[in-house]
């Protein structure tokens, strides 16, 4: 069975409720109505019932009936989630008023819902910028405890079984936060190893913080920080298996491990690799992509307190479906 199929099939076997606020876009509701035929999340659409099964109906979609559908404008949650808005920001300036037009916009109304414990994740990006998905995310669900600061991991699928977990392997930061700090760089690595258990179904993560040093090899103070990182990873998570610094080599072969880093439980057998920068992670993983052949799988945002994700705007039915499968497994997971 490969990542994808367990994938799948944890999320049918526990169905979480996942929100679709982008409802009228095409790609979105094909994916809701595959997503719903297969039985993989219970999924909420915002937006005007009457307006969403015109468009399923346009479609040829025969499973939207069974999606959970409110409307914003004249749902009966509407003023109680205003007034949870308005809790939530009133000491950043927000009034009453405000927050009453803002619960309108589906990507807030959807994380109201999950906020209030009536839904378990969302999905947006299919029409909406990084931005605009991620701001209603931390202005109402937040981080989860411990974590400040949001990260992207992505699943490689690679035709190289020798490395990781039979080929797989989990790689951030990918996609969110620039140039970590130490701190940061130690919360990427703890949410890292949560989302290579949660979705791609690792029994053990094995945590190499990557550099171009193993070891003191190298001298230089973008190495003193992922020392540091290190340390603070194992502080914030104490079960934690994790080593570094250490060269992509050294992490993944074990005939380089053993050489370069002796005595390492981590050396020549990592399958969870931390970039030491947003622009090392995202270009080390688009050249294993197209070079080497990898299926790139994500990416997944991580460290909100439950599961928000970003899609491409353009992605695909089949993408906008992989994601609502990872977004009901961290859910399951989500502290």
């Amino acid at each position: 069975m490969t990542v994808l199929e367990k994938l799948i099939a944890r999320a049918r076997s526990n169905r979480q409720r996942i929100v679709l606020p982008e409802s009228l876009e095409d790609r979105t509701i094909t994916a809701a109505d595959k997503a719903l035929a297969d039985g993989i999340a219970d999924i909420i659409l915002i937006g005007p019932k009457a307006d969403i099964m015109a468009k399923a109906e346009s479609l040829g979609l025969k499973n939207i009936d069974k999606a959970t559908i409110i409307d914003p404008a004249t749902s009966e949650k509407t003023e109680e989630y205003a007034q949870l808005l308005f809790q939530l920001r009133q000491k950043k300036g927000m009034t009453l008023e405000q927050a009453r037009v803002t619960v309108l916009n589906p990507l807030y109304f959807g994380c109201l819902i999950i906020k209030s414990g009536d839904a378990d994740g969302q999905i947006s990006g299919a029409l909406s910028t990084t931005a605009e998905t991620l701001r209603p995310a931390l202005q109402i669900i937040k981080c989860e405890p411990g974590i400040s600061c949001v990260s992207g991991a992505m699943l490689m699928v690679t035709q190289a079984p020798q490395y990781g977990e039979e080929g797989v392997l989990v790689v951030g930061d990918v996609a969110v936060t620039p140039v970590p700090d130490a701190s940061q760089l130690a919360q990427i690595a703890v949410c890292t190893a949560r989302t290579a258990k949660s979705v791609a179904g690792f029994e053990q993560p094995r945590v190499a913080m990557l550099s171009f040093s193993t070891k003191g090899s190298a001298k230089h103070e973008v190495v003193d920080k992922v020392i540091e990182a290190t340390r603070l990873a194992k502080e914030l998570d104490p079960s934690l298996k994790i080593d570094g610094e250490m060269q992509a080599d050294a992490a993944l072969v074990p005939s380089v491990g053993k050489s370069k880093a002796p005595g390492s439980e981590i050396a020549g057998q990592a399958n969870v690799l931390v970039f030491p920068s947003l622009e090392v992670g995202n270009i080390g993983y688009k050249l294993v992509q197209r070079l080497g052949g990898a299926e790139a799988i994500g990416p997944i945002l991580q460290g909100i307190a439950r599961p928000v994700n970003d899609l491409s705007r353009g992605c695909s039915v089949d993408d906008i479906y992989k994601m609502v499968a990872i977004t009901a497994c961290q859910a399951m997971d989500a502290r």
